[in-house]
């Protein structure tokens, strides 16, 4: 399942130049990607709750064109990948028709104690169902 979550580019996530700052579209992915596991019925504070942890291990972005102050943009997320203790999220940013970066979040599933743990199974089921585009 896809999702896209709107956005309105705020002053503060530009630079000098008036472009949105690439630190910003971290932050994006994340609102992107905890939207999409509130959409699929797993509210990430749930999962917290249950003593878990998707911590980013790896993030990769291509930024293709750039977005400035006051543009509406959307950023697009999906389950890309799902093994038994990591997940791989898609991502891409859109205005309009118009791709403005792309890239990936590369997740580990971890204990309250920051230990690597498998994803438990009542969670993985859920994440499953929804793999892919």
């Amino acid at each position: 399942m896809r999702v896209r979550l709107p956005l309105t580019v705020r002053y503060a996530e530009t630079d000098a130049m008036g472009v949105v700052h690439h630190s910003s579209y971290v932050v994006w992915l994340e609102a992107a990607r905890v939207e999409w596991l509130e959409r699929i019925g797993l509210p990430y504070p749930e999962v917290e709750a249950q003593g878990l942890a998707f911590a980013v291990v790896e993030l990769g972005l291509t930024y293709r064109r750039a977005a400035r102050f006051g543009d509406r943009v959307e950023v697009e997320v999906w389950l890309a990948e799902l093994a038994s203790r990591t997940l791989e999220y898609r991502y891409r940013v859109w205005r309009g028709e118009a791709l403005l970066a792309e890239g990936f979040t590369r997740h580990l599933c971890q204990d309250s104690r920051g230990k690597a743990a498998r994803i438990p199974p009542h969670i993985a089921q859920v994440l499953g169902a929804h793999l892919g585009a």
